[in-house]
C-alpha cells in the first residue's frame, strides 16, 4: 500500500528573469516587467510530498520532524530571503524561472529524502512551487528504467 504524505513550507525571495544572451528588446518582451534591472519578489508556498508504504512500527510514512529538517537544511536554508540570482550559485548562470526553481529544489531533496530519513522506504514524490495564487509549478522526476521507461 503507498501512502502520500505532503508537508508546506513557505519561503520569500526574489529573482530577475533575463538571459543574457538575448538583447533588453528580446527580454523585454520574454519576461515583461520580470526582466526590470531590480528585480521582484515573491512569498513561494512550497509543498514537498513524500511516498512511501506506512511502517508498521511507527505508523507512519516518513517522520514530520525529519522531513522538515531535511527541507530546511537543504532548501529553506539556501532560498529564503535572497537574491536567487546573486545568492544562489546554482542561479547564476540560469534564468531563476519558477519552473527552473521547482526543478532544483527537487534535486536537492531527492537524495536526502530516498534512504536519508528515518523510514527508509519512503521516497520523494513530487514538489509543487506556488509563485503566486494564479500559478504553481509541479515537478515529479524523471522517470527510471526501473519504472519501464
Amino acid at each position: 500500500m503507498m501512502v502520500y504524505l505532503t508537508r508546506r513550507y513557505r519561503f520569500s525571495a526574489s529573482h530577475r528573469l533575463h538571459n543574457d544572451a538575448l538583447d533588453g528588446e528580446a527580454n523585454a518582451r520574454m519576461y515583461g516587467k520580470c526582466d526590470s534591472v531590480f528585480g521582484h519578489g515573491h512569498n513561494y508556498v512550497l509543498e514537498v510530498t513524500v511516498k512511501g508504504p506506512i511502517d508498521r512500527e511507527t505508523g507512519m510514512v516518513f517522520d514530520l520532524a525529519a522531513l522538515d529538517g531535511i527541507v530546511r537544511q537543504e532548501v529553506l536554508d539556501l532560498l529564503d530571503h535572497t537574491n536567487l540570482n546573486l545568492d544562489v550559485p546554482n542561479f547564476s548562470s540560469r534564468v531563476p524561472t519558477t519552473e527552473i526553481v521547482c526543478v532544483e529544489i527537487y534535486g536537492l531533496l531527492e537524495d536526502r529524502i530516498r534512504g536519508g530519513g528515518p523510514l527508509h522506504a519512503a521516497g520523494l514524490a513530487r514538489v509543487r512551487l506556488e509563485e503566486t495564487n494564479s500559478n504553481f509549478f509541479e515537478y515529479e522526476g524523471e522517470p527510471s528504467v526501473k519504472e519501464g521507461n
